[in-house]
């Protein structure tokens, strides 16, 4: 009877096998309070079989309108778990369990043992339940807790461990479950997935898309074009270790932390009792000051020391913003942003642009730190570095990050392409942006393609190499593709190209470079 169901107001009924002298029931709240009691009515005379089967009436009903006796045998009001154990009533008895949720919608767990001794069904808990934290900094927190009998008993016999422990992390309150734990990660989940379900929606059938046009558009002759624009508390499950590391954490902030140990064979789990602690404060270093719309260049060092603080705030008291980041050689950085002890965002940035909605705050904190590229784990002092190239704006003014291209590759047409021409296509946005090409002639034909710093943005190129600039907007993200024509070229020549997406926000996107040679005889 353990599976969980929402409820209102609900009865259950049930009878205990012959010659059954106790019973054990268990009744868990999941996120509510909820009142139930256990009553035990006895007939005079127990319904025949062929009363029982052939009545169009329920069993329950059955006895419920025989004549007998009901007797209360337990009640309870209350959030917390509550275990009723005692003789059975009688052998001629049903039992009646009532539940009524007080406050809300919630779900419980019932779970009911016949017979003397304990049911088995839970874990658990040592001589001293509660959670120990063993040190606190300012963005980590270590918990300790003793193992459980059931673990050590298990051990002892040789048997396989069907238990683990998880560790659960909010800054609201403790929780007595792990029900409301896994209701709480649902609903943060969901309210994610919300956000993003404008961003990612048909991502994937367009990048199908985009490979299959290229085939078709190589027919069309060199007057074909396409214009357009193209428009996620953690839970950490550790077997069966007694010490955990929290990570990710805000200085100077509340946490509360709880530990449950689960049976997975039986699908039940029992919840020490919580600890809470608050984060160390942050040592008073510099903190860099972001103009609304510059672009802001940070070199970081491996290592704890290797950190960096800035901070923005929107002009005109605006509470959003648009936060693009970029990683410029092949180390990862670490982009931490909150405001006001709050964390909106947590990620690594890469050589992909990183873009993080800003909303909610006069003024947000922002913290990068180097992390190696062979580990997720910030190590100690190296002597490689990572450069970020950074813009916050506040000129951006949707509900959202903006949406990038599906991919930053450039396409050459072979059959378009000439001794004194060739024809490429990109994919776009679904935003009037104004996308730039530039070209340059690899004159030495030992000299291999130069592969350009990605985060330097048109500014650095010779106005010479520029060959066009051009808007382009179009709604329907199938056809978000735009192509050029460059003509003026040497027959048997190699060239390189580069196209920028260039936005009145944020930072500039440079496209993966293209090599291609024109035709020697035409």
């Amino acid at each position: 009877m353990g599976e969980p169901s929402p409820l209102c107001f609900c009865r259950l009924y049930f009878t205990l096998r012959k010659k059954t002298l106790s019973l054990e029931l268990t009744v868990r709240p999941c996120s509510g309070a909820v009142e139930w009691s256990l009553t035990a009515r006895t007939l005079k005379d127990k319904p025949g079989k062929h009363t029982q089967w052939s009545s169009k009436k329920s069993f329950p009903e059955v006895w419920w309108r025989g004549s007998g006796t009901e007797a209360l045998i337990h009640s309870y009001s209350g959030t917390a778990a509550d275990t009723y154990e005692g003789p059975a009533y009688g052998p001629s008895s049903i039992y009646i369990l009532r539940l009524k949720s007080t406050e809300r919608d919630t779900q419980v767990d019932i779970y009911l043992h016949e017979g003397p001794g304990p049911s088995g069904a839970f874990p658990e808990l040592p001589l001293d339940p509660q959670v120990h934290t063993l040190g606190v900094g300012m963005t980590s927190v270590t918990l300790s807790w003793t193992q459980s009998p059931s673990i050590t008993r298990s051990s002892m016999h040789n048997k396989k461990l069907s238990y683990e422990y998880c560790v659960t992390m909010n800054r609201k309150h403790n929780l007595q479950n792990l029900c409301s734990a896994r209701k709480g990660k649902r609903m943060e989940r969901s309210r994610k997935q919300g956000r993003k379900d404008k961003q990612g929606k048909d991502a994937e059938p367009l990048k199908a898309w985009w490979g299959q046009q290229w085939d078709a558009f190589e027919g069309r002759g060199s007057s074909a074009m396409i214009q357009s624009d193209f428009a996620d508390p953690g839970c950490v499950c550790r077997e069966v270790d007694t010490v955990c590391t929290v990570s990710d954490l805000l200085p100077d902030t509340q946490y509360y932390f709880d530990v449950f140990i689960i049976d997975r064979v039986n699908g039940t789990s029992t919840a020490y009792t919580g600890t809470f602690t608050h984060t160390h404060s942050e040592a008073r270093g510099v903190m860099t000051p972001l103009r609304d719309g510059q672009v802001q260049w940070a070199t970081l060092s491996l290592g704890s020391e290797g950190e960096q603080r800035f901070s923005f705030r929107p002009r005109g008291g605006q509470r959003n913003g648009l936060l693009t980041l970029q990683s410029c050689n092949t180390t990862k950085a670490k982009v931490t942003v909150s405001t006001r002890g709050r964390l909106l965002s947590s990620q690594d940035v890469g050589d992909q642009l990183a873009q993080i909605w800003l909303q909610g705050g006069l003024s947000y904190l922002i913290q990068l730190q180097a992390l190696d590229t062979t580990s997720p784990k910030i190590l100690g002092p190296e002597r490689s570095k990572v450069c970020v190239k950074l813009q916050a704006s506040s000129a951006f003014h949707r509900r959202g990050a903006p949406v990038l291209p599906v991919t930053l590759q450039l396409k050459s047409f072979n059959k378009l392409r000439s001794c004194s021409s060739v024809t490429l296509a990109w994919m776009g946005t679904e935003e009037r942006s104004l996308y730039c090409l530039y070209q340059r002639q690899i004159l030495d034909k030992s000299e291999e393609p130069v592969v350009t710093d990605r985060c330097l943005g048109p500014e650095s190129r010779p106005a010479a190499e520029r060959i066009l600039c051009k808007y382009f907007q179009e709604l329907d993200p199938r056809r978000a593709v735009t192509t050029a024509v460059i003509g003026g070229l040497n027959s048997g020549s190699m060239y390189i190209f580069d196209v920028y997406l260039i936005r009145r926000w944020g930072l500039p996107i440079k496209y993966h470079s293209k090599t291609v040679r024109t035709r020697r005889e035409c």
